[in-house]
This record gives C-alpha cells, structure tokens and sequence, in this order.
C-alpha cells in the first residue's frame, strides 16, 4: 500500500470521526456544546489537509535540481497548516478540563497556544530546509517550544486543576498524560523520516504520522467527549453547574 492510498483513507477516517463526534456529542450546557464542536471540527480540519495532500496540492518535492533531476523528497507542507489550526483547539480543551470549574486562566491559555504555534512553525521551517545545519537549529528551537507546551500542560495547569473535584483531576491528568506522550512521538518519526534524516522512507512516514493524527484527533476526541460528558452528568445531578473550587491546602 502506497504513501497515496494511506492519504485517501486517513481523509476517509477523519471526515467519519469528525462527522460521528458532532453528531452523537451533546450539548447540554455551553461547556459541553463547545468541546463537542472543538473535537468534532478538529478531524475535518484533518479531513482538508489530507485531501489536499491525495490530491497533490498539499506538498511539493525538494531537493530536485532545476530541471527536476534526482529524485528529492516529498514535503507535505499541508500537515503543518493542519497543525497550526487544530492543536491548539486540542490544547483549549485540555485547558478547560483543567480549570472546569474555576477561573479560566488566561495567560494559561494563551502561553500554550502560542508555544503550541511557535513548536509548528520553527517545524514547518525544520521540514522545509535543505541545508543541514539550519534543519537541525530549526528542529532544536521548535523541541524548546514543546517543553512550554509541556510546563503549562504538568505545571499550571496542573496547579489550578488541583482545586477540582475528583473526577475532573482525574480527566484532566488521564487526558493530559495521553496527549503528552502522542504529541511526544511526532518529533521522533519527523527526526527519522525524510524530512530529517532519512532513515525511514515516505510511505512509512506517512502511515505512522497518520495513525498519530488518527489517535490525537479522532480516537482522543472521542474518548475525551465522552468523559466530558459524564462530568457534565454530575454536574446536572449537583446543582446545574460546575462544582465549586476545592479549598486550597
């Protein structure tokens, strides 16, 4: 099966995964509405960026001479414009899982949005070079970004989501863990695939990205409407609202 075919189904995958959270998330309370929509937007986002990468206007082939001799290399630039739109709508809804109830702390969210788009950008710039050094001063600053990512993921956020209640720790934790560590394998294969070093050749790049983007998007998505849900059920069951803060220690 050929890096083409992978791109048609993993668009097929994602269109389904979107369409079926936006169809089956519910919309009780405005909380719940928006993480249905977020995490039913984010895979048709996917959907476009795979479509235009089957279709061949979401990637281009460097390091071809003028006259497109030597065989180069596939740069699929279309998933970094996918990236830039949806994992910061992944990163909002982690943001909201951990501050449920309390304030929403806005230096929280736009620290890991914009730490989130740099890690994207200096890796579109890593992707798209050509001379080796430049690459892998690209491929360092955008690894620097992520570890912001990482500090408001298991440091600031964590220290409001520490006034919860149980069940929402629990979530926020479980589902920060899970992205962390999805989000962790994306600059190992990039590192390997032919955009860095080459060790591994474009269709298994392709399959092993996908089934990334497949699992932070659809599968992730879906689990984590779920349990949205079920927060949202207590919540109703309570009072109607989220449960006050927890008294800090």
């Amino acid at each position: 099966m050929g890096s083409h075919v992978l791109l048609w189904l993993t668009t097929l995958v994602m269109t389904g995964g979107g369409l079926f959270i936006l169809l089956t998330g519910k919309r009780r309370t405005p909380s719940e509405e928006l993480h249905t929509v977020l995490h039913g937007i984010v895979p048709l986002i996917a959907a476009c960026s795979y479509f235009a990468m089957a279709t061949g206007q979401g990637a281009i082939t460097l390091g071809a001479d003028a006259a497109g001799a030597g065989t180069g290399r596939i740069f699929y630039f279309a998933r970094y414009i996918d990236w830039t739109f949806t994992t910061p709508l992944l990163l909002v809804t982690l943001c909201m899982t951990a501050m449920h109830a309390g304030e929403k702390r806005a230096g929280a969210f736009a620290g890991i949005v914009l730490a989130d788009l740099m890690m994207i950008a200096t890796a579109f710039f890593f992707g798209a070079s050509e001379v080796a050094w430049i690459k892998w001063t690209w491929f360092l600053i955008s690894c620097v970004a992520f570890l912001g990512v990482y500090y408001v993921l298991w440091v600031s956020n964590m220290q409001a989501n520490a006034l919860e209640r149980d069940d929402v720790r629990a979530n926020y934790r479980r589902d920060a863990a899970i992205l962390s560590v999805l989000w962790l394998i994306y600059p190992l294969i990039l590192a390997v695939a032919p955009d860095g070093l080459q060790w591994i050749g474009d269709t298994a790049s392709v399959l092993l990205i996908g089934i990334l983007d497949v699992a932070s998007k659809v599968v992730y998505g879906l689990m984590t409407v779920v349990s949205d849900s079920k927060t949202t059920e207590r919540d109703l069951a309570e009072g109607g609202r989220p449960a006050p803060l927890r008294k800090a220690a």
